[in-house]
């Protein structure tokens, strides 16, 4: 059959579509940068779309051409620079709905999510919700899947900070830790992706495994999985998460998907429930999931850099936002350095634009969809800086205070952040 696939680029999307190949369907992967998916999933034939400008019947004519399946694997946790929840969620689909209708009507597979409870009102869940509802009464033929919290070999958003905190040296401080979570693995996804294909589901299902663990005993059991010893778990008060929910929250307006964002937290105040009934299907417990992908030191590293590189990314900017404002304090005094080459003006001149092209890349790191131009521009002014300075002034290598010597460790946390930079 032919499949098209929204979110095939995304954690269960991707899982979702090599499933598909297997069975032996020939599958269509959307998603807004598939450039690193075409080389990995080369069997799959990737067109790159942003569900958030395809809001209209017409946009999807050709997109569904010859499609008989649609598997909608995509979704954000929150609005951003990059997210658009009302676009993608609910008026895209909307759209699909419609163009399905007067064309081949598709089977239309939904990966959505428990769209009641404390955050069932935000965005978030409030788009999934309309869109659920509209298809339900469309007339087409679908299933709603409404998995738990989905774990596997790989993980994203939620389950990378479970891996994060898990590996926290010593101690394991958690918010919510007693709320109840229930888990299943991706290929449960996939396997219910599957049987809808092959004819065998539909309507409104809710997917989890039996077993129900606290996020306490989810932690430890990643932590386990990781190699590392118990730790002792200390139970915060949800207060004291506030400070780094609203920087996350701030940081998801720059373009950072943090899975700390106060959506992510509303609905771990009240925990990850299912209404399960009876479907056929099976689940895996997390332990399953969890013992049948034994980890490797790729995913000791991965859990150890993860909150490490919000606070690199931090720092670089504190670095170079100071660099380029500290020199402006002292201005004449900065500028003498250039004196015994050039015009007094013209050092003047060029100690500005040096302050100026500093605090710029500091400024412009922060900001998810330009960081890596930044981070290569540091590395650039880096090495031109050090350059420079050999050339006219070799005497600064030698400076008690280190003014060279300290570029050095500036470049490798740069070229550190370059390398933990990706999110997919």
């Amino acid at each position: 059959m032919n499949i098209l696939i929204l979110g095939a680029t995304g954690f269960i999307g991707s899982v979702v579509a090599a499933r598909l190949v297997a069975d032996g369907h020939a599958v269509t992967g959307l998603g807004r940068n598939p450039t690193r998916a075409r080389l990995k999933q080369p069997a799959i034939d990737w067109r790159r779309t942003d569900l958030s400008r395809i809001t209209k019947p017409e946009d999807w004519d050709e997109i569904l051409k010859d499609q008989q399946v649609v598997v909608n694997c995509a979704g954000a946790l929150q609005d951003g620079p990059a997210d658009d929840l009302a676009a993608t969620q609910a008026e895209a689909m909307l759209a699909l709905y419609a163009a399905a209708k007067r064309m081949s009507q598709p089977l239309i597979v939904q990966i959505s999510a428990r769209t009641t409870g404390a955050a069932g009102e935000l965005p978030f869940l409030a788009t999934k919700r309309r869109a659920d509802e509209a298809l339900a009464t469309s007339g087409l033929p679908h299933l709603i899947l409404r998995p738990a919290l989905v774990l596997g070999r790989n993980a994203h958003g939620g389950s990378s900070l479970l891996r994060a905190l898990a590996a926290l040296p010593l101690a394991l401080p958690l918010v919510h830790a007693e709320s109840p979570i229930e888990t299943l693995s991706v290929d449960d996804v996939a396997e219910a992706v599957s049987r809808a294909v092959a004819g065998g589901l539909r309507g409104d299902i809710d997917l989890a495994a039996d077993e129900v663990l606290t996020l306490a005993d989810l932690v430890s059991l990643h932590r386990q999985w990781l190699g590392l010893p118990p730790a002792r778990v200390f139970s915060l008060a949800p207060w004291l998460a506030k400070p780094v929910t609203w920087l996350a929250d701030m940081a998801g307006l720059l373009g950072w998907r943090s899975p700390l964002r106060s959506t992510a937290m509303t609905v771990m105040s009240e925990g990850i429930r299912s209404a399960k009934g009876e479907s056929g299907l099976t689940a895996t417990s997390a332990t399953a999931t969890l013992s049948a992908n034994p980890s490797g030191v790729q995913d000791l590293w991965f859990a150890r850099l993860y909150l490490l590189k919000p606070l690199v990314i931090s720092g670089l900017s504190a670095f170079w936002l100071l660099s380029g404002l500290i020199p402006l304090l002292a201005l004449t005094k900065t500028s003498a350095h250039f004196l015994p080459f050039m015009p007094e003006a013209t050092a003047t001149a060029l100690t500005l634009a040096t302050c100026l092209i500093d605090a710029a890349l500091g400024a412009a790191v922060l900001v998810r969809p330009l960081a890596k131009r930044a981070l290569l521009g540091m590395l650039a002014v880096s090495f031109a800086y050090l350059i420079g300075a050999s050339l006219l002034e070799p005497t600064l290598w030698l400076d008690p205070l280190g003014v060279l010597v300290k570029v050095l460790p500036s470049i490798l946390l740069t070229l550190t952040a370059l390398a933990t930079l990706d999110e997919r």
